[in-house]
């Protein structure tokens, strides 16, 4: 299956989860345990991050690679909900945070979250924090932090769930991030070069961002029912050329939206995408297209769509595209096949190379029909969920083409989406001579 934003960089990570197979380990909106969470979801909500606490003892170099202790705590994300961060303790401190989404699929394993209505309503994460210092810390002390697989199998078989609803993802995964961090620590090598080294891949290549420059759906207050409208710059020669391009693209869209719209449109979602109060989704992609012909980069920079269609299918299974507007006459309900028809002239409309979770999580027949009458990345999230056995299924029935291992970062705006985009800068600037996936992406 191809890779949803694929690179070298994502390649190391989908080697990772189907070669090793248990591990957790995974990319910028990180997979966990190749059973994908709410914790990791659609937007990213905060960037896992590395810190190097105090200076380094001097201790034996055999000692650096022993996790000494474990210390989880509950912080704040860019959403202002909580999630958890995660300290490995060796010869010094790797720090990572837990990203949360906007929304979510009924498959994906479980974010363990406190309840307590009262308490930040509900979404507290004082239980999964424990579970990381009472249980998951006193079992992992000792061991070596280059063993990503083994740290991660003795999670799992403490969880013994197969959703991991008794730990929490977000506990497992905050645990694993952290010891990754730890383990690149200890080879003395980066964190990305690390993953790689786990996963067996022999080249690194820089990934194509797909950037969600106009939010929808979840991640946005307007009446916009498809989630997210990303541009892909294809056509540049290296990341840093695409990031230009894409931030490009971003300035001119802002000012059209602007004009059309009035200032009040240019404000952010979720994501740092702009969501201007518009309701035809068409709509959303004829600014995307006016923007790129403005900017100078017709042909070099693509069109992609997160639908999240899940958010908006109904109890007679049909689909809602006024959805937030409630109630609504009906004049906008779609079934799967009329929704696959509305892609389908979209595609042959405007120049879109990837289309993600098109229809509900369930709706099998109206994704294997449309994967077998386009010829784009047809991407299953909710789908998929990096589950395997729902992995296994969409394969046999011919669903979909791709999955989704958290690369996608959003729009180049807001700092937890920009810190994304600058350290694939600094990967690339050391990497020095490595090639850029462009128009290869799918198969890079």
């Amino acid at each position: 299956m191809d890779m949803a934003v694929s690179s070298g960089l994502s390649t190391s990570i989908s080697s990772l989860v189907f070669q090793a197979g248990k591990s957790s380990l995974c990319g910028k909106r990180l997979t966990c345990l190749g059973h994908r969470s709410a914790s990791n979801r659609r937007s990213d909500s905060l960037l896992a991050i590395s810190a190097t606490i105090a200076a380094p003892a001097k201790v034996k170099v055999e000692q650096a690679t022993k996790i000494k202790w474990i210390k989880a705590r509950q912080i704040i994300d860019s959403r202002g909900n909580p999630t958890v961060e995660v300290d490995v303790y060796t010869d010094r401190v790797y720090r990572s945070a837990v990203p949360s989404g906007a929304s979510t699929g009924i498959y994906e394993a479980l974010e363990l979250r406190d309840g307590e209505q009262s308490v930040f309503g509900g979404k507290g994460v004082l239980q999964a924090v424990a579970n990381i210092n009472n249980v998951i810390a006193p079992k992992l002390v000792g061991l070596d932090t280059r063993d990503q697989e083994d740290l991660d199998r003795i999670m799992l078989e403490l969880d013994g769930t197969p959703n991991k609803s008794k730990l929490g993802a977000n506990a497992i995964l905050g645990v694993s991030l952290s010891a990754c961090r730890a383990g690149a620590g200890a080879e003395g090598i980066p964190l990305y070069k690390h993953i790689q080294a786990i996963a067996g891949t022999k080249e690194l290549v820089m990934p194509v961002p797909a950037l969600n420059v106009i939010n929808g759906g979840s991640h946005a207050g307007n009446k916009l029912a498809m989630q997210e409208f990303m541009i892909l710059p294809v056509g540049a020669t290296s990341f840093s050329e695409a990031l230009k391009m894409g931030c490009e693209v971003y300035q001119v869209l802002k000012s059209i939206i602007k004009k059309r719209y009035g200032q009040d449109a240019c404000n952010v979602g979720d994501e740092g995408g702009f969501a201007p109060n518009i309701q035809d989704n068409r709509e959303g992609l004829i600014l995307l297209v006016d923007a790129i012909e403005k900017a100078g980069y017709t042909g070099k920079v693509k069109v992609g769509m997160d639908v999240a269609a899940s958010e908006f299918l109904t109890k007679d299974n049909k689909y809602d595209l006024d959805f937030k507007e409630q109630p609504n006459s009906g004049s906008n309900l779609y079934s799967g096949e009329a929704l696959g028809n509305l892609y389908r002239e979209f595609v042959k409309e405007f120049p879109i190379v990837s289309i993600e979770d098109p229809f509900d999580q369930d709706d099998w027949a109206s994704w294997t029909n449309l994967q077998s009458q386009l010829d784009v990345q047809l991407v299953g999230d909710d789908l998929l969920v990096t589950n395997p056995k729902r992995i296994a299924e969409a394969v046999s029935k011919g669903s979909c083409n791709a999955l989704l291992l958290k690369i996608k970062t959003g729009a180049p705006c807001r700092s937890e989406r920009l810190a994304k985009y600058n350290q694939l800068l600094r990967i690339e600037e050391e990497l020095g001579s490595v090639r850029y996936a462009g128009n290869d992406f799918r198969q890079p």
